[in-house]
């Protein structure tokens, strides 16, 4: 999943690991493009996709 921004990307984040999902987020590009209005991805376990996507049906 794609964020717009870090403050989303904390929310998402924040959303799957309070249902016990691990989430990682990182900045689209280099790791040195880290700053609030730059696009992240919010990465879940290899074989869990189908659990961040029934937290997000939830939602």
């Amino acid at each position: 999943m794609t964020a717009p921004n870090l403050a989303t990307a904390e929310m998402w984040k924040d959303a799957f690991e309070g249902e016990g999902l691990a989430a990682k987020i990182m900045p689209e590009g280099e790791i040195t493009d880290w700053a609030e209005q730059v696009s992240y991805k919010i990465y879940v376990p290899k074989g869990r996709e189908h659990v961040a996507d029934e937290i997000l049906r939830k939602l």
